[in-house]
């Protein structure tokens, strides 16, 4: 694939990603609208954990490693029994764990979330009982983009994503008046049954897949199981974090696990636009790199990508860093979502986003170790920083700072992920961080993120205006020139590539 069919196959799922993402966050806004931060908020994003957990980390974990090893298959014959045979065992075994998800619901809700009244439970278990379903059509849907990705189907795949969230949310608004509460678990399994049925169809009209019944488990299969199931644990620290989350806050006063919701979903919302773009697009990529053993674009590959992701990652944490309470004022505050609802997520939101370059980066660095088929080192930092370093966090900060403890030791811990995945990439992938002239790149991105941190500060002093949309709009305004004008100044590479194709759009359209 050429570098300029690559960023354009990129800039599509970035497009169609961002509408799907925005979608989706609208959903946060409104349960916010709906009802703010109280209990019943809490009871909502509650019972979506399970069924969303299970999505992100066992469908992505089985999507991960079954692109690993589909990229390296060169008989039709035997990928075709190779999918098959995912298909069946796959959808026998979601639907076994689905019924059982239902039966004892209210069990698996006590004991997640011990902290909750018994009405609590009650309503959050209730909730989870209609939601339960959709962890089998969310899983093999995911299994399904992953398909259609390893076809080179990117935007038909993310596509449906966005499908799913506009008939959420409809379903969450339109249903909301007559059954409150309970419009979001209809939404939930509604937009996960739509989306399946779109990617069912997808296949089928692209020959990928044919439905048929393979009980069969030979090596390639029990391959990808035992690549996969290291992967549930490595791969989805982030979907860990927020279930912490809620497992701790539920100990807390009512609204803790909507507002540290609320201020995750905006973290997310910018790194997910990014990681999942790049990731969906390069990882295929990357898988056929190893395969062919091309050491140096594995090498070019990996430094690109994180300097990329530091340009465009950074800069938007320390503007969202200074206009933390703005964001939340412009996105949040209405109907059920008071004031005091952001005095209460606003700081959450400011310790998360510090650790928004962390998380992004880990994502794309494990990416590297799976493509390879070295799985087991980043799943044991995973677990070492996730289940080790977290979770003691969360029980030294959470008495004596509440939820902005649970924050902190979610965004120290990221941190601390990301420096040992780092140090493993250097010596186990031989993956350097650095290129050459590593002293003057570091003076460059320290005068980058210090001019950045000084215009912020001038902006806050000079706007005074309580127009949160006025101040945003200047702070970002600033923010973009700032950073466009250093990159110039300082000949960042990244600068001069985006000049230069510019220019050929220009002079090609001329």
């Amino acid at each position: 694939m050429k570098g300029s069919t690559l960023f354009k196959i990129i800039g599509a799922v970035a497009v169609i990603n961002l509408g799907s993402r925005f979608i989706g966050f609208l959903r946060e806004v409104v349960i916010g609208y709906q009802f703010g931060t109280t209990d019943i908020a809490d009871s909502v994003i509650a019972a979506y954990t399970l069924p969303n957990f299970f999505y992100v980390v066992l469908g992505g974990a089985i999507t991960t490693a079954f692109i690993s090893i589909f990229s390296k298959m060169d008989d039709p014959l035997k990928r075709e029994t190779f999918v098959s045979s995912i298909f069946t065992w796959l959808s026998l075994l979601l639907l076994v764990f689905t019924v059982l998800l239902m039966v004892f619901s209210e069990a698996v809700i006590g004991l997640l979330f011990q902290g909750f009244a018994v009405e609590e439970v009650r309503l959050t278990a209730d909730l989870f009982q209609i939601m339960a379903p959709a962890t089998l059509f969310l899983v093999l849907s995911m299994w399904f983009t992953g398909i259609l990705n390893v076809n080179g189907k990117f935007t038909l795949a993310t596509t449906s994503t966005l499908v799913m969230n506009v008939v959420f949310v409809i379903v969450a608004v339109v249903a909301f008046p007559y059954i409150g509460p309970y419009a979001h678990a209809y939404g939930a399994i509604l937009s996960a049954i739509a989306m399946a049925i779109m990617l069912v169809i997808l296949l089928k009209k692209g020959k990928f897949v044919r439905f048929r019944l393979n009980f069969k488990l030979d090596d390639d299969f029990k391959k990808m199981w035992r690549l996969a199931l290291p992967i549930i644990l490595g791969g989805a620290t982030l979907q860990f974090y927020f279930l912490i989350h809620r497992v701790f806050a539920s100990e807390l006063a009512a609204g803790a696990i909507a507002a540290l919701n609320y201020s995750s979903k905006i973290v997310q919302l910018p790194q997910s636009v990014l990681m999942t773009a790049v990731t969906t697009v390069i990882y295929p990529l990357l898988a056929k790199k190893v395969a062919a053993n091309e050491q140096d674009n594995i090498q070019a590959l990996y430094q690109k990508g994180l300097r990329m992701m530091t340009i465009i990652i950074i800069p938007a944490t320390i503007f969202a860093f200074f206009y933390a309470e703005e964001i939340f004022r412009l996105v949040f505050e209405y109907g059920s979502f008071t004031r005091e609802s952001t005095l209460i997520a606003a700081p959450l939101f400011q310790i998360l986003v510090i650790a928004m370059f962390a998380h992004s980066a880990n994502l794309y660095v494990t990416r590297f170790f799976y493509a390879k088929e070295k799985s087991v080192l980043p799943v044991l930092l995973g677990t070492i920083s996730v289940f080790g370093i977290n979770v003691i966090l969360n029980l030294l900060f959470i008495e004596r700072f509440g939820a902005a403890g649970l924050a902190a030791g979610t965004s120290i811990s990221a941190i601390c992920n990301f420096i040992m995945l780092i140090v493993a990439a250097k010596y186990v992938l031989k993956l350097k961080l650095f290129g050459p002239k590593i002293m003057s790149t570091a003076m460059k991105f320290a005068v980058l993120f210090g001019g950045l941190i000084a215009v912020q500060l001038a902006v806050k002093n000079v706007v005074t205006i309580d127009m949160p949309i006025v101040t945003l709009a200047v702070g970002g305004g600033a923010s973009i020139i700032v950073v466009g004008f250093i990159l110039y100044v300082l000949r960042f590479p990244e600068y001069e590539a985006i000049r230069t194709k510019l220019k050929k759009k220009v002079v090609k359209r001329g």
